[in-house]
């Protein structure tokens, strides 16, 4: 997101802090309450090793992951630190309850995103595509307005590409929670190669604008549905 507007430090440096504030608000907001649903589902299920460990928190300090919050920052997507979860804890089917905390962090960011959809839909607040951010968009009268578009847009895409099925991100245990026994296994002993793949999936979706249009797919898709706009 920011190093598409980096030429904005040059032309006007008072705008460029100004929409540094805004994606930090943004960001700390989306990250926050992915966390949260996170370690919430995970004590609501019977493991409160999250709770313990003061992860049952809206203090957006205990979710920051560096280089996750890194990447959200400058380019739109990445993830926070990871919530630790017991899974022998869990009532119920392991493998299912696994899933249920994984996907919980996704689930609230798109709850969030449609909560603020709500207030453009109504017409309380106008719609300001962070993906069409002018200078101009950045006078006094339409902070409120680009701060609420952040707000939606990082929210989807922190939910959207954290359920993508490679390791370490959420996806990965969904899919090992849902997938027959045998695929879910099969599944679960790539996880050791989890790394490499999002470090090459990452290099491909900054580098390939096709794979980068086929996140924002159902990026769009939320977007559409929440606020009746598109990005």
């Amino acid at each position: 997101m920011l190093l598409r507007n980096f030429g904005l430090l040059r032309d006007d440096p008072a705008a460029f802090f100004l929409l540094v504030a805004i994606i930090c608000i943004a960001l700390l907001v989306a990250v926050t309450i992915h966390e949260f649903g996170h370690a919430l589902v995970a004590n609501w299920l019977g493991d409160s090793t999250a709770k313990k460990l003061g992860r049952l928190t809206l203090n957006p300090i205990k979710h920051l992951d560096p280089m996750g919050t890194l990447m959200i920052f400058l380019v739109g997507f990445g993830w926070g630190k990871p919530v630790p979860v017991n899974y022998e804890l869990l009532r119920g089917n392991p493998r299912r309850s696994m899933a249920m905390v994984a996907v919980a962090g996704a689930v609230f960011n798109l709850i969030l995103a449609a909560i603020f959809g709500a207030l453009i839909r109504a017409g309380a607040v106008t719609w300001q595509s962070p993906g069409r951010l002018y200078p101009e968009d950045l006078a006094l009268g339409s902070i409120a307005a680009i701060l609420v578009g952040f707000i939606i847009v990082f929210n989807i895409i922190l939910a959207v590409f954290n359920l993508i099925p490679i390791s370490p991100l959420d996806g990965f245990k969904v899919a090992v929670g849902v997938l027959p026994r045998r695929q879910a296994y099969a599944l679960a002993r790539m996880e050791r190669y989890g790394s490499v793949f999002l470090l090459l999936f990452v290099f491909l979706l900054l580098f390939t604008g096709a794979l980068w249009a086929v996140l924002m797919w159902p990026v769009d898709g939320f977007i559409n549905l929440f606020t009746g706009e598109g990005y």
